[in-house]
């Protein structure tokens, strides 16, 4: 007993399983999918026998919540927790009549047993005592059936619960396992009548009881006779749930309650449940009676009932109720299992057909009973000597294909969503369905998720002629590709389009508005689906041909505007001669490329609503590249065009400070010829050097000499610095404007006086005007008398000079009085000049013999040195060391090549030692002072160099503040032979 659970594979079941092996199905559907059978699948229903060899006979096993009970022989009940299967609890009954146990009850929570005997008492056991208890107000009745109290039961009490009697009587009771009161010890509380069922006038005993609670306190009592099955309905209200059933059952005092009778009796009846989940309600019911199994499904909402889709199920022809009866019944999700005496039989609900039947070797001994428990599902059937057990494993695998069969196709892909191929055969049976029934929609959606063969569904609907399913199968077929799938995407999307134009015109021909707008509405959403928009992208020309060929125009657009070819766009409203849409799209999407290539024929039209989209563009447009337009239009000699023009290229110069020398030189051309009075202003804000103003100054000057404005050209002359010309063409407009130019080279004095010359002249010669020609006297102070007297005529007699020539007479007497006084300054300047050079010259310093050089620290006088003012003395060679590094590349290059011509004049003077021709005497002599005057005059150059000033005191010294002490080219070899 101590291994009661230890399981081993009976060899019956090992020969049932091997007979169940599914056949291996290796190859291609024609889904596409490929469906594959290696292994063995495990059976649904799987038995296992419970090593348990029993010291007595079973007579009652009950299960629930892992616990199990047995009742063995007379009088012994074996208890045993799943959960330690090793640690049995026996329990002696201590019953000495001869009574025998009729039936055991197990509540749900696995806590409370019920022990109905033969002797019409009843015994009570808790989980956690070791003695039954009498139940002394339950004597006088064979307890039949029980109906727990799912809610309100607990491990101590049970609640309110019902049970029923071999008499048709139902009480009401409640046991409480907890100590009672002094006076009052037995475990029931309390054991009251509520009802008496009946059949054909006569009490019928109470084969089961069922209590189940709906919505808002309503609750549901199911309670079946051998061949009636009873429904109470009633509310309890709220918070007195404790006071018991009663109000249901005398509710229905007045009324006979709602029940179902078959004929046939077998003389008992057994009721199961199904629950999906742990504390739930039960879903589905299964009844057995005389006539068959009532089965269907159990509905809380309706009033009056609680069953619903009622079925029965007949038995076969091998059951026959006075031989051979069902003993018990168990439901699952999708079958129940019929108990005889020899086998096990599985129906299933979905069909009615029997998918499984297990035969027990006769060594057992016949089978007395099946129970399930409903917390842990396990199945379990006992006879007098043996223990099995069902372990029922994916019950719904198969579900699908009943459903599928049933043309229930949502609940077959409910139960196998998990199967792909199993969904695949599904959706196309549904799809099959659908196309039958001539739904095609509903097809075309169902077909699109299957893996069938693409073009042999396009032609079943081609054939059909229904090109909304087609359309309608290709846009899912579409949402379901992957993106690598370019191809199938392309295929798709251009057949898509083609359906869509055709069923477009199709409405438009026959004036179906509302619909037409729909469809039109969804073509419009495909054209902009982000999810194909590479795509479209990508075969835009095809769509584009499609659209055209079709002659939808207005599609034609949207499409461009969503594949943002706003090119396209531009161009079809200029050819429907819509130029004020054509710029707002430019103005939307301010594509400056679009702007440059379609402002010429825009600015034909609409010149002022261009030149603002311009305006507003600002500096994100290049006016160099819309001189073409404008151009353009500047020629067709509209007025307005012109102003437009002018008015852009005034904001380019002004606004946008453009510096393009072309944008310069065409708003010139444009003042010249249309706007002659801002040509002057123009030319005098652009600039008055030629380094500031940005347009072609020659350009400008032609283009003013051709239209004849003087003032413009003199302008130009003054930029260009042509002041000849510019007072030449000045004095054609005004004297005064010559006088301007004539002041303009204030550097050039000679220049200057031969441009008021030049004025002076024409004010003489050509105006005969003697005052303007003293006026011009007094304007330039370069001019004298002298210098305009040849221009006048011989006539004109000196009184209109005499204050002139005294002004200029006065003048001479006074320059000549400041040449004087330089003259006299100069001579003194010189005097002293001299005076300080001879000072210089007897000028002496006095060298002790122990002097030592500045430089090297040696005495002064071995070699030869120099004594500066400042009192330092140096070695002659140590002054060049020191000096030579300061001195620039020149003066340093200078001084080698000055010690080289030393060097050489002190080798020929030595050489001039040597005795000599008699002959030569004079030339040698004469050669010897020219070397000496060559060499004095060396050596001074090089003292010049060297001994200007002194190294430590003068400027040599200053300019060395910010030099390093260690040349950077020679830094890191000085650094290097520190390390």
């Amino acid at each position: 007993m101590a291994s009661i659970l230890d399981e081993y594979e009976d060899s019956q079941n090992i020969r049932q399983q091997h007979s169940r092996l599914s056949s291996t199905n290796i190859g291609i559907a024609h889904s596409g999918f490929v469906n594959v059978r290696l292994e063995e699948e495990k059976p649904i229903f799987n038995k296992q026998r419970i090593d348990f060899t029993p010291p007595e006979k079973i007579n009652h096993l009950a299960v629930c919540n892992s616990q199990l009970c047995m009742s063995l022989g007379k009088d012994t009940l074996l208890r045993i927790d799943l959960a330690k299967p090793d640690q049995p609890n026996q329990i002696e009954l201590g019953r000495k009549d001869d009574s025998k146990v009729h039936r055991l009850f197990l509540d749900p929570t696995g806590s409370h047993v019920l022990i109905s005997l033969s002797s019409c008492e009843c015994l009570y056991l808790n989980r956690n005592t070791q003695k039954a208890r009498s139940l002394s107000r339950w004597r006088g009745h064979l307890i039949e059936s029980v109906g727990w109290n799912k809610v309100l039961g607990n491990e101590t009490n049970t609640g309110p619960i019902l049970v029923g009697t071999s008499q048709g009587i139902i009480f009401e009771a409640e046991i409480s396992a907890s100590e009672g009161s002094l006076f009052n010890t037995n475990p029931d509380q309390y054991f009251r009548q509520v009802h008496c069922l009946e059949e054909d006038g006569k009490p019928a005993p109470v084969c089961c009881l069922e209590i189940e609670r709906g919505l808002e306190s309503k609750y549901f009592i199911i309670a079946t006779t051998r061949k009636r099955l009873f429904q109470f309905v009633g509310k309890v209200a709220e918070g007195t749930e404790q006071q018991g059933f009663s109000t249901i059952f005398n509710q229905n005092q007045d009324l006979l309650p709602s029940f179902q009778e078959f004929p046939a009796n077998m003389g008992y009846s057994e009721i199961t449940f199904y629950t999906s989940k742990l504390r739930t309600s039960p879903k589905a019911f299964a009844w057995m009676m005389g006539n068959g199994v009532l089965y269907g499904q159990l509905d809380y909402v309706r009033p009056d009932s609680l069953l619903s889709d009622v079925q029965v199920w007949e038995y076969t022809p091998d059951i026959d109720i006075s031989l051979n009866k069902p003993i018990s019944i168990v439901l699952t999700q999708f079958h129940f299992l019929l108990l005889l005496h020899d086998r096990v039989k599985a129906i299933c609900t979905l069909n009615g057909q029997v998918v499984y039947e297990d035969v027990f070797p006769d060594k057992f001994g016949s089978l007395k009973k099946m129970i399930k428990d409903p917390v842990g599902g396990l199945v379990w059937i006992y006879t007098e000597q043996a223990v099995f057990r069902y372990q029922i494993q994916r019950e719904a695998r198969d579900v699908w294909q009943m459903y599928m069969s049933m043309n229930k196709f949502d609940l077959a892909k409910e139960y196998c969503r998990d199967r792909p191929e199993c969904m695949d055969m599904v959706l196309a049976k549904e799809a099959e369905h659908c196309f039958q029934n001539k739904r095609y929609l509903e097809s075309a959606k169902c077909y699109a998720l299957t893996q069938n063969y693409f073009e042999e569904i396009a032609l079943k609907f081609i054939e059909a002629k229904q090109e909304e399913a087609l359309k309608e199968f290709l846009l899912k077929k579409l949402n379901n590709l992957k993106m690598s799938e370019r191809t199938q995407i392309t295929l798709l999307v251009t057949w898509l389009t083609e359906l869509y134009l055709n069923r477009l015109g199709q409405l438009e021909s026959d004036g179906n508005t509302i619909i037409f707008q729909e469809t039109r509405e969804e073509f419009r959403n495909f054209l902009s689906s982000s999810k194909h928009k590479e795509c479209l992208f990508n075969n835009r020309s095809t769509i584009y041909d499609l659209l055209a060929s079709h002659g939808n125009v207005d599609d034609m657009v949207y499409f461009s505007v969503v594949m943002q070819d706003y090119e396209r766009v531009i161009s079809h409203y200029c050819q429907h001669d819509d130029f004020s849409a054509a710029l707002g799209v430019l103005s939307k999407h301010c594509d400056e490329r679009l702007f440059y290539k379609f402002s010429p024929v825009l600015m034909q039209h609409i010149p002022k609503n261009v030149v603002d989209a311009w305006i507003q563009m600002g500096k994100k447009l290049d006016p160099k590249k819309l001189i073409p337009a404008l151009m353009n239009y500047s020629q067709m000699g509209s007025t307005q065009q012109i102003s437009e023009t002018i008015r852009y290229m005034e904001f380019c110069v002004y606004e946008l400070n453009v510096t393009e020398e072309a944008i310069h030189n065409y708003l010139l051309s444009l003042y010249a010829k249309y706007k002659p009075a801002s040509l002057l202003l123009y030319l005098e804000q652009a600039g008055t050097h030629a380094s500031e103003i940005h347009y072609d100054l020659k350009y400008a000057l032609r283009l003013c000499a051709e239209h004849g404005y003087l003032k413009e050209c003199v302008l130009v002359y003054r930029i260009m610095e042509l002041y000849e010309e510019a007072v030449d063409l000045a004095l054609k407009v005004d004297v005064d404007l010559a006088k301007s130019c004539a002041d303009l080279p204030e550097e050039d004095e000679e220049l200057r006086k031969k441009l008021w010359l030049k004025i002076a002249r024409h004010v003489v010669q050509e105006e005969k005007d003697v005052k303007k020609a003293m006026n011009c006297l007094s304007s330039c102070n370069l001019l004298k008398i002298e210098d305009i007297l040849p221009f006048f005529p011989d006539f004109v007699t000196i009184d209109h000079f005499k204050e002139a020539i005294c002004s200029s007479l006065e003048e001479y007497n006074q320059h000549i009085d400041e040449l004087k006084q330089e003259m006299e300054e100069a001579t003194e300047s010189a005097k002293r000049i001299r005076e300080d050079i001879q000072e210089m010259r007897n000028k002496y310093g006095v060298v002790d013999s122990q002097e030592k050089c500045a430089a090297c620290d040696f005495p002064l006088l071995n070699r030869p040195f120099y004594l500066f003012l400042c009192g330092h003395m140096f070695h002659n060679d140590c002054l060049f060391q020191e000096v030579t590094p300061h001195l620039s590349a020149y003066k340093q290059s200078r001084l080698e090549e000055l010690q080289k011509k030393l060097a050489a004049t002190t080798q020929s003077s030595k050489s001039r030692h040597r005795p000599v021709p008699k002959d030569e005497g004079d030339t040698s002599s004469l050669g010897k002072g020219n070397a000496g005057t060559s060499r004095e005059q060396i050596k001074s150059d090089i003292d010049d160099i060297i001994a200007t000033e002194c190294v430590y005191c003068g400027e040599l010294m200053i300019k060395s503040i910010d030099k390093p002490f260690i040349d950077p080219q020679k830094f890191e070899e000085e650094k290097s032979s520190w390390l």
